[in-house]
């Protein structure tokens, strides 16, 4: 097959939407098939384009089998509700004569990644010019995310009427797909018939993320100490998370000094995180990892915290989740029991209250007093993540599908 993917985030983008998408690209194209992909130059969790790379131009790059073309982006140094709309609007429109240059090349299928919803339109009117079938795979309900959590603050009749235009537009797509049963759901709810749609959660390779036996040469490296238990975020700081409710549950537990807080990551919350935590010694923060150290980082934790804010937890399904259970150490999540997160981690770890420091300090508390416990749910954990993420299994069934999805005819 001919694919041409067109989506924000892309490698070397080491978190979140852009690992998945190379990942998929790469897979692909190791399966033999032809795989283009139009993009930005990487930015993401910092909000700075790369060093090495170049914000407004268009370059071309191959990596791993996969031929990209990168287009100008515009981004902004803090992000708010509208400079993410113009940071958007910016890609949308200079992935035009990216998308208009692919038209000679007739591809079988073109995979949208959301987010960014906004550059999705162009990559439809493009695969209905080109004869491709168009998929829509959906990470991030932006839409919906960015009104209950008042990133776009507007009045219900255009709320309404935004919600009415994404309905009618994401049915106009041959095939959408998304990364979690609820996520599933809320596309029915939107009016998508289902049999347009299909579930590909996001997958972890667990022969590359798994429990460690021997010393961790990060931790020796970061200095420390066997006593230390390490509480640790690693992921985007950004609104939807709640990380402030980390930090708060840190400053109860400051005088537990056997307990370390380490938040690794990057993203539009840090300066503010790093801000709040002045002063609390049982806090560290780290820069985003290397892709070669994401095991050990992972296996610093003794226990994993994913927190997430109680209107946000079914809008999206952390994709962090996964590498944190693969590991096999101890997770902590904060969701309503009723959303499929709360439902996963309810099995397989400790699940609790949303925006609640004292609670989340008392569940930290809990687990730290008891390595037995931690165990136990470590190995829950690692046994899920296996039989239900594993890397083969999901893009093994994304490529039957999209073969399929070729062979249809408009």
């Amino acid at each position: 097959m001919r694919i041409l993917i067109v989506g924000l985030n892309f490698p070397p983008e080491l978190i979140s939407t852009g690992k998945y998408t190379g990942e998929l690209a790469a897979y692909l194209a190791a399966s033999g098939h032809a795989v283009r992909v139009i993009t930005t130059p990487p930015y993401y969790p910092h909000w700075k384009i790369r060093d090495g790379y170049h914000a407004w131009r268009y370059t071309k790059e191959a990596w791993q089998g996969v031929e990209i073309q990168r287009c100008p982006l515009w981004v902004p140094r803090k992000p708010t509700g509208f400079t993410r709309l113009i940071h958007l609007a910016s890609f949308a429109l200079s992935s035009l004569p990216a998308l208009a240059a692919q038209l000679s090349w007739k591809p079988s299928v073109v995979i949208c990644v959301a987010p960014a919803l906004m550059s999705a339109p162009f990559a439809l009117v493009f695969a209905r010019l080109s004869g491709a079938q168009a998929w829509i795979h959906v990470q991030d309900f932006e839409l919906d995310a960015a009104l209950k959590l008042g990133i776009f603050p507007v009045g219900k009749r255009l709320a309404d009427f935004a919600a009415r235009f994404e309905s009618s537009f994401l049915n106009s797509f041959d095939h959408l797909s998304t990364i979690s049963q609820r996520m599933l759901t809320r596309l029915h709810e939107k009016g998508i018939s289902p049999h347009k749609t299909s579930l590909f959660p996001n997958w972890v390779d667990t022969n590359l993320i798994y429990p460690l036996m021997a010393e961790n040469p990060l931790r020796t490296m970061l200095g420390i100490p066997d006593e230390k238990l390490i509480v640790l975020y690693a992921g985007t700081m950004g609104k939807k998370q709640g990380l402030e409710n980390l930090l708060i549950a840190a400053r109860r537990l400051r005088d537990q000094t056997q307990i370390q807080f380490i938040l690794c990551g990057d993203g539009a919350v840090r300066a503010e995180l790093e801000a709040a935590a002045q002063g609390l010694p049982n806090v560290r923060f780290l820069p985003v990892q290397p892709i070669e150290k994401l095991n050990q980082l992972l296996n610093l934790a003794d226990i994993h915290v994913l927190p997430q804010r109680a209107n946000a937890a079914d809008l999206v399904m952390p994709s962090k989740l996964s590498g944190m259970l693969a590991s096999g150490k101890a997770v902590i999540a904060t969701a309503d029991p009723q959303t499929e997160l709360g439902q996963i981690v309810g099995e397989v770890g400790c699940l609790i209250q949303p925006d609640n420091a004292d609670v989340l300090a008392a569940a930290i508390l809990d687990l730290a007093a008891s390595t037995k416990k931690r165990i136990e749910l470590g190995k829950k954990g690692r046994e899920y993540a296996v039989s239900h993420w594993g890397s083969t299994t999901v893009l093994t069934q994304f490529e039957n599908c999209l073969r399929e999805l070729a062979g249809r005819k408009h």
